[in-house]
């Protein structure tokens, strides 16, 4: 995926400011805002790191499974030219699959074709991309912290939401800043629990970084795909027991606020999940994994302080991609310390890495590696359990 143009947005090219001084860097990962604002930070360098950040975290969301300027192919169409309309004679379950691929904007305006599709659009899972609403429908990428709220993107989302009965087939929202429509996000969560998603993205365009996400999320049971990006995770302590994801196979978290609680709060609340994705943390968090059903593990330019693999029969991929503790954006606090990974059951993983020298140690069973080579390595093609011998 192309990164947004987060640099040119904010200051002309031929004003960049240069990097930071080393003994003044522009902290970023792991630096509370109220820290960096003390600090007298300059807003300029700052609001480029924000962005950058926020490239990441767009890059690391999954596509919209529906597009407003699709690619199709005419070549060998036959047609048919004496006025009938036969595609408003296929029957209604065919009708609806279709009204599902479109955009929400392009589905709804199929009501005016003909009394045929009015009752359709309603009936049809609905796939809701906020940025397809805007008047580019999003050619022009993710808006950055300097851009405008999007009020009429808002608007709309509420007015979609409202009127359509669900279920939703997805829906992405990333154009809005959150805390200006505090209201509006609670009641978006409390319509999707209420009338069914199956895909949702969810990502809070800061400031601030630290947003608190809304508990709802922890209500929705029709879900099979989540991503949550920039918020900070709620207090899962005070979630209800009987709150679970039994549907999830895929869960993202894209640069969020968590606590160690949270994170195997949502692991244990999740029994079929098999594709992990761990984007960046504002906190460091040890991952303690225990799953019968995770496959892949994906952590992305993140820090976790442990990666510990308890009990993980079907794990086959752990996989480590970036890293922002070298970054002139990182805390010394976090720059300058070592994770460990652990290995304990995961008779079926077969492929791990990348470990970074002096950064890491990688342990399996008993067994301590300290990892000293040059470059970075991947260990392929092993198989682990509690009575392995390195």
């Amino acid at each position: 995926k192309p990164s947004p143009p987060f640099l040119t947005s904010i200051i002309p090219q031929d004003q960049t400011p240069p990097p930071p001084a080393m003994g003044d860097p522009q902290y970023l990962v792991g630096s509370p805002r109220s820290n960096l604002e003390r600090d007298g930070r300059d807003s300029a360098a700052f609001a480029i790191g924000i962005n950058l950040m926020l490239s990441f975290v767009y890059d690391y969301l999954p596509y919209s499974p529906v597009s407003p300027t699709p690619t199709l192919s005419l070549a060998g169409a036959l047609w048919v030219s004496d006025g009938v309309d036969r595609i408003s004679r296929l029957p209604d379950v065919l009708l609806r699959d279709i009204l599902s691929r479109l955009p929400a904007k392009d589905a709804a305006r199929t009501v005016a074709l003909s009394s045929r599709w009015r009752p359709l659009w309603r009936s049809a899972p609905l796939a809701l991309v906020d940025s397809h609403l805007l008047p580019d429908g999003g050619a022009a990428g993710q808006f950055t912290l300097g851009a405008p709220s999007p009020r009429a993107v808002t608007d709309a989302v509420s007015r979609v939401l409202a009127a359509h009965p669900g279920p939703f087939r997805c829906v992405h929202l990333t154009c809005s800043t959150m805390e200006e429509h505090r209201g509006e996000m609670a009641r978006w969560l409390d319509v999707l629990v209420a009338k069914g998603v199956q895909e949702l993205v969810f990502v809070n365009r800061p400031w601030p970084l630290d947003l608190r996400l809304p508990a709802t999320v922890f209500s929705c049971s029709s879900l099979t795909r989540l991503y949550l990006g920039v918020w900070r995770i709620p207090d899962t302590a005070a979630v209800p027991r009987g709150a679970r994801f039994p549907n999830p196979l895929e869960l993202g978290l894209c640069f969020n606020a968590m606590e160690d609680r949270d994170l195997a709060f949502m692991l244990e609340r999740s029994p079929v999940l098999e594709f992990l994705v761990i984007m960046g943390s504002q906190t460091g968090v040890r991952l303690r994994l225990v799953s019968q059903s995770l496959r892949c593990l994906q952590l992305g330019y993140t820090y976790l302080e442990d990666i510990d693999v308890v009990d993980a029969p079907r794990l086959e991929r752990l996989f480590q991609l970036g890293d922002f503790r070298q970054s002139e954006l990182t805390a010394p606090s976090i720059k300058n310390c070592s994770s460990k990974i652990k290995i304990g059951r995961a008779p079926n993983l077969r492929v791990l890495g990348y470990l970074r020298p002096g950064e890491q140690e990688l342990g399996i069973t008993n067994t301590v590696i300290v990892v000293t080579m040059p470059n970075l390595i991947c260990i392929s093609a092993v198989s682990i359990n509690n009575n392995a011998n390195l």
